[in-house]
């Protein structure tokens, strides 16, 4: 419950966000991306994925929807995927925000799941995550989706 209060006093989500610093995960069609810290490994052939230490720890993945046309979640869709409000951090024409999983224990990872508007389509990301990767990077992770520049560079 704690770490859902947390997120709920950060400042409010806003547009994509690449930290300083960070290296950026690119999905298979080079469309959309994420960022992760610098500690954080490629992680599959694609390179559209990325881990801290190994999947067990923490994995990052980053997917297109080309011609997927992006809208927030419906009530609807809301009870069908058993998203709990208060673990729906942002719903807007923007952004899907949403916590599909919480720890109950160390061992037990907790995960988030994220869409936005791309070029011409959906972007989308999964983040499992031990609670011992702190909540503020795991945020960081999911508000840095976004979809690719045209340059490439710089990423994984």
């Amino acid at each position: 419950m704690v770490p859902a209060l947390i997120l709920f006093c950060l400042p409010p989500l806003g547009a994509q966000v690449m930290p300083a610093g960070w290296q950026t995960v690119k999905d298979s069609k080079n469309a959309c991306q994420l960022a992760v810290p610098a500690d954080w490994s490629p992680y599959g052939e694609s390179r559209s994925a990325a881990v801290l230490h190994d999947t067990s720890t923490a994995l990052a993945v980053v997917t297109s929807q080309p011609g997927q046309v992006f809208a927030p979640l419906t009530e609807f869709f809301q009870k069908v995927l058993n998203i709990r409000k208060e673990k729906l951090f942002e719903n807007t024409p923007k952004r899907i925000f949403y916590q599909d999983k919480t720890s109950a224990q160390a061992d037990d990872p907790n995960s988030y799941t994220f869409s936005v508007p791309g070029k011409a389509g959906t972007c989308s990301g999964h983040l499992t995550f031990l609670p011992s990767v702190p909540e503020e990077v795991a945020r960081k992770i999911a508000l840095s989706l976004g979809p690719a520049p045209e340059s490439r560079g710089g990423s994984l």
